[in-house]
């Protein structure tokens, strides 16, 4: 018989769910980072600007649901935006990065938001993060006042340290559990295309499994 070790792999190679996730914001807001911090559950500290796109998964458990989350951290810069747009399309959820220090990184969110909303998914599900947690004698943005903007358009908010890792993976956790409700409620549909949400290994085995065990029972019927 296999091993528990082999078979707890097993089980995290059969997600249920597969998720498009975006990391956008402002170059230096430390999206790589962030993005860094949740995978490799450590700081990355020879971070340099993102040069067009990078990218990493994970596979989260969420409320006893597996989901793999396959994440396109963007580059910042405006000379690279022409070429990050057309990462967004059919992305279920995104991270909005901005800078606790930098007014200018907060300033910007709104054209990262209408980016967002138009070149996405329709449904997309936003998180606001102010990044930079642990520089809070330097901040900037109020906690209130992110926490306004996140209200008025109506956005998930959680300040996160890429440093310490505080809130990092609450932050994919809090999206991947909206997109699930979503989900549940019928009001998003992993089959329809562009949804960013893909059905993963273990559950297309449940769907498949009851037609098969129906073939059997039609045959007995008929003898």
């Amino acid at each position: 018989s296999a091993s528990p070790r082999v078979c707890l792999l097993l089980l995290r190679v059969l997600a249920d769910f597969l998720f498009k996730f975006l990391v956008i914001g402002n170059a230096g807001t430390g999206k790589s980072c962030l993005l860094h911090q949740f995978i490799e559950k450590k700081f990355k500290d020879d971070s340099n600007h993102t040069i067009g796109v990078e990218f990493g998964s994970k596979i989260i458990n969420v409320g006893g649901k597996y989901v793999k989350l396959q994440i396109w951290d963007t580059a910042g810069q405006e000379r690279f935006r022409s070429v990050t747009r057309s990462y967004y399309r059919g992305a279920a959820g995104a991270l909005l990065v901005y800078d606790i220090t930098s007014r200018e990184t907060y300033n910007a969110l709104t054209n990262w938001l209408t980016d967002a909303r138009m070149l996405a998914s329709q449904n997309i599900v936003i998180i606001l993060c102010g990044n930079k947690k642990d520089l809070d004698t330097d901040r900037e943005v109020t906690f209130l006042e992110a926490s306004r903007f996140a209200q008025e358009n109506e956005l998930m908010f959680l300040e996160t340290s890429a440093l310490t890792g505080e809130n990092v993976e609450e932050a994919f956790v809090q999206c991947a559990r909206k997109i699930l409700n979503k989900i549940e409620s019928g009001e998003l549909d992993p089959e329809r295309m562009g949804s960013g949400i893909q059905y993963g290994d273990a559950a297309l085995r449940q769907l498949r499994s009851p037609r098969r065990a129906q073939a059997p029972s039609a045959q007995e019927c008929g003898c």
